[in-house]
């Protein structure tokens, strides 16, 4: 037999047997496919090698991972989409495409970390990652994706990708962290695209927009942008209404057939176009077009740090891109977040005054065209330079004086938006100590500590003891030593115990307090605020940090299985940090009394805000909404243990000082894990509020909030109870019924009545009510997540007509 018929028969077995790289190379991925998170893991690809869709290291010396797309072919790793979770991923997470589910992203531990949100619930027939960057998942009944990469983009995107109208790209939060940074790019529903920031977490638009394409036509909307276009060839337009183009880059000879295109919101709130050539992997990626041209200057909003920290400069570098600097006598919060928040190394403190000269205390360095132009508190005209650098010396509230064309601007901190800017023409005096010594700028911990009189004069008196003692006998030296050695021990040990918590609370600024003293500030329990399932919550007065007064909820209902978890669940809950949520300040856990410490509400429980004489505003009542559902977002996908609330209902949402919606009671009924069933036979939750699948053998999971939710919502939306006096009500008695009713009739007026602000926002009214309906569907699989609520309602995801077959009467 002939050398070249093996030769043969080499080749046929190589291309009968493909390799898994190349059984691969048509992108389509099959159901119950998965990735494992390791430094060997092999992505999936596209067909031709272009992109890869898996797991990429992005810090070599630690084993975490990002779920992403990136450039496969190019020797930098450069990545353009990937899951918006709140964190890496540790080393052994799993990436499976499930049949019924889609796309779900696991840790070692198979508790749930994301998902893909389907845009309905169908049988999944298989995955593909295209050519273009966009993974999508196909169902058996559709020629339409369920799920796709490009309708969910995070900060950027790739020719023939588009972003509609009420879409938006964010950026991350810095050069290697990946959660949800402050800059974003918008599709307004008007038809402007804009670059804004925001207030994160609370994800509200600050008003000023530093770029904007003005494709907004008041007087004809068929003028309006109605999306961008990111071309193949590399072109970006916003596409009019009226099929007009409003070219945003410029037109270049860098075709899409030799180089990869991307359009990038970088982590510094700078928008580029990019190309790479596909030919020269060592070209590296160069910026085509970018927006704004200064973004240091162009950011002048009113609230917000500007493109850098508060008390940071920001000076305009290679690429238009921003440059941080903290100045002279300040340095970074975070050593490794240049473009963050700058401390002062030394404190300008009002105790100080009428101890000395400020002269003895203050100096001032001179820095020239830098300004921070939203911290002013006071002007002064005319003035002379001298006199400025007085004004400021002399004012324990002044941190640094500008002076510029006879005037001069006094500044408190935090400084925000600092930039230089060769135009000012001004003068900067900083304030520093002299002495270059920092001082506390806060109180101690807080805590009883004590009083360093009494801390000195007990070291005094074993001083004394040692001193008197020293020439007695060997065995009386002993026992002195054994004695010094207890004390010594005793007053070390209150000294920690008064400053931290105890063992079980490590890492947090949960405080233990005795029973003693939380009897001493509730004034032996005199003052009632509420009574809830669990106990009963009382006002105290104390001095912990900032505040005073507090609530303290005495546990005294809890059941027997409960106590032994108690300070896990304290535990847990001092984790958690999210303006919506009441923070947990400290505990009590001593003998058979169990209290837990929180912050004071001042606005009291949303049920008597939205269920009093007086109606809120519907601005008021939409802000609300957004709040709780952002909450409970947190406490479903973000917290590193998942917490279901279980009874979701007006009296357990607080209100602070500026009506800001706060979740209390959460992780205090019970702590489920991903996936956990019910643990009892006993039904949690509020009657009218509770979902179908706990009168059902169901897996109860973070759905029951969702559907108690949407009860809330409804609420929130007609300020009506859920369940009313039917002999008062008639038909309109059971909440949901009568929404759906109204839904179904196009009769939402009739929801809002005269509420003339909800009535002239008819499209907001109208999603909003789509959305509570879609929480309280009956099958737990329909109601979307909380991440998905939140979208809905922020307008960034389509809310469709949802199906009407909502039982309610299975929950009363």
């Amino acid at each position: 037999m002939s050398n070249s018929f093996y030769y043969f028969l080499v080749i046929f077995l190589l291309f009968s047997f493909p390799s898994q790289d190349l059984a691969q190379n048509n992108g389509r991925i099959a159901t119950r496919s998965s990735i494992i998170a390791t430094n060997e893991s092999t992505p999936w690809l596209s067909p031709s090698g272009d992109f890869a869709f898996g797991f990429q290291k992005i810090q070599e010396n630690k084993n975490e991972f990002l779920l992403c797309i990136w450039y496969a072919k190019l020797q930098e790793k450069t990545i353009v989409w990937h899951a918006n979770i709140s964190d890496l991923v540790p080393q052994g997470s799993r990436l499976n495409l499930d049949s019924q589910s889609g796309l779900i992203l696991s840790d070692p531990q198979g508790n749930f970390l994301w998902r893909s949100d389907l845009v309905f619930i169908g049988n999944i027939d298989y995955g593909l990652m295209n050519d273009n960057g966009n993974f999508v998942v196909m169902g058996s009944d559709s020629s339409n994706p369920l799920w796709e990469s490009f309708r969910n983009p995070t900060n950027t995107l790739l020719p023939n990708q588009t972003l509609e109208r009420g879409s938006f790209l964010f950026s991350q939060k810095s050069q290697n962290k990946f959660t949800q940074g402050r800059f974003y790019l918008r599709m307004l529903n008007n038809g402007n695209l804009v670059l804004v920031t925001q207030s994160v977490p609370s994800n509200m638009d600050y008003d000023d927009e530093y770029y904007n394409t003005q494709t907004f036509d008041p007087t004809n909307a068929i003028n309006s942008g109605d999306k961008l276009v990111f071309e193949e060839n590399g072109m970006l337009y916003v596409l009019k209404r009226n099929n007009e183009t409003q070219i945003l880059t410029p037109r270049s000879n860098h075709s899409g057939s030799d180089n990869y295109h991307r359009v990038t919101l970088n982590f510094d709130g700078v928008l580029s176009h990019y190309y790479h050539s596909r030919i020269l992997n060592s070209s590296g990626w160069n910026i085509l077009w970018s927006q704004p041209d200064n973004i240091c200057i162009k950011i002048d909003g009113d609230n917000g740090p500007g493109s850098c920290g508060y008390n940071n400069v920001c000076s305009l570098g290679s690429n238009n891109r921003p440059v941080c600097n903290c100045p002279k006598g300040y340095s970074l919060v975070d050593p490794n977040d240049a473009y963050g928040d700058c401390k002062p190394d030394f404190s300008i403190s009002c105790d100080e005054v009428g101890r000395g000269s400020p002269d003895d205390l203050y100096s001032f360095i001179t820095i020239r065209n830098t300004d921070w132009p939203k911290s002013d508190f006071q002007k002064i005209s005319p003035s002379t330079e001298q006199d400025c650098q007085n004004a400021c010396l002399n004012d324990c509230f002044c941190a640094v004086a500008i002076y510029r064309s006879n005037s001069c601007w006094k500044k408190k901190l935090p400084l925000s938006n600092g930039r230089i800017d060769t135009s000012l023409n001004a003068k900067a005096f900083i304030k520093l100590r002299k002495d270059g010594v920092r001082r506390p700028l806060s109180p101690p911990s807080p805590g009883f500590p004590i009083p360093e009189s009494h801390q000195k004069q007990s070291w005094r008196i074993l001083a004394i003891l040692t001193s008197s003692l020293l020439g007695s006998s060997i065995m009386v030296n002993v026992l002195l030593i054994g004695v010094l050695c207890w004390g010594f021990f005793h007053i070390y040990k209150k000294k920690v115990n008064v400053f931290h918590p105890t063992s079980h609370v490590t890492d947090t600024v949960c405080h233990s307090f005795t029973y003693k003293d939380l009897v001493v500030a509730t004034k032996e329990f005199n003052e009632e605020l509420g009574r809830g399932a669990f106990g009963i919550v009382y006002k105290g007065v104390m001095s912990i940090g900032s505040r005073n007064v507090v609530a303290i909820k005495k546990l005294d209902r809890v059941a027997h299985e409960a106590e032994k978890n108690f300070m896990t669940e304290v535990n847990v809950i001092s984790q958690t940090h999210h303006k919506n949520l009441v923070r947990l300040i400290g505990y009590c856990n001593e003998g058979p009394h169990r209290l837990l410490v929180y912050e004071y509400m001042s606005n009291g429980t949303l049920a008597s805000f939205i269920f009093g004489d007086l109606k809120p505003t519907w601005s008021q009542r939409t802000s609300i909404a957004m709040g709780i559902a952002r909450g409970l977002a947190y406490l479903h996908e973000e917290c590193s243990t998942q917490i279901i609330h279980c009874d979701i209902k007006p009296q357990n949402i607080l209100l602070d000082d500026y009506h800001v919606a706060r979740i209390s009671d959460f992780g205090v009924s019970k702590l489920l894990m991903i996936n956990q069933s019910r643990t009892d036979t006993n039904i949690r939750g509020t009657r009218g509020y509770v979902a179908p699948e706990w009168f059902r053998h169901s897996p109860v999971t973070v759905k029951v909030d969702v559907y108690s939710f949407g009860i809330l919502l409804l609420e929130i939306i007609t300020c009506r109870k859920c369940l009313e006096n039917e002999e008062s009500y008639g038909l309109e008695a059971i909440l949901v019924d009568w929404v759906v009713d109204c839904f179904q009739q196009g009769n939402l007026e009739a929801l809002v009545r005269s509420d003339i602000e909800a009535l002239n926002d008819k499209k907001q009214l109208e999603r909003f009510v789509m959305v509570g309906i879609w929480c309280v569907q009956e099958d737990p699989l329909t109601r979307p997540t909380m991440r998905k609520v939140c979208q809905m309602l922020e307008g960034s995801v389509e809310v469709t007509i949802p199906p009407c077959s909502c039982n309610f009467s299975t929950t009363i």
